[in-house]
């Protein structure tokens, strides 16, 4: 599961996915930029290859200022998880990732927060 999506698109569906993998599940849309900022945060989720527990974000910050951001991993049948917070500055790639609890079902789906 290996998606690129613009900031633009990625609330929405992030959102869609969520409603659509499980119920109850809470996943938290992308934000917007900020008013004046160029460019866009690329991002991609996916399921770790050798682990069905572990959800994984990377983003690229194509924008003219530094933005944070962090995974935000839906688990089956055990609580949803948030990675770690990791900042980027124009231009730079990062990972964010987090693991679902054992008794999880593995993982659902894979969004990310901006800030």
């Amino acid at each position: 599961m290996n998606r690129r999506k613009s900031i633009l698109t990625a609330g929405l569906a992030t959102t869609v996915s969520a409603l659509a993998l499980t119920v109850g599940a809470v996943a938290v849309p992308a934000q917007a930029a900020p008013a004046g900022a160029q460019g866009t945060v690329d991002c991609d989720g996916w399921v770790h290859n050798n682990n069905p527990d572990h959800g994984i974000a990377g983003c690229e910050n194509n924008t003219d200022h530094t933005v944070t951001f962090r995974a935000e991993v839906v688990c089956g049948w055990a609580p949803d998880v948030s990675g770690q917070w990791v900042t980027l500055a124009p231009g730079q790639y990062g990972e964010s990732s987090g693991v679902c609890a054992i008794y999880s079902t593995g993982v659902g789906g894979v969004g990310w927060t901006i800030r």
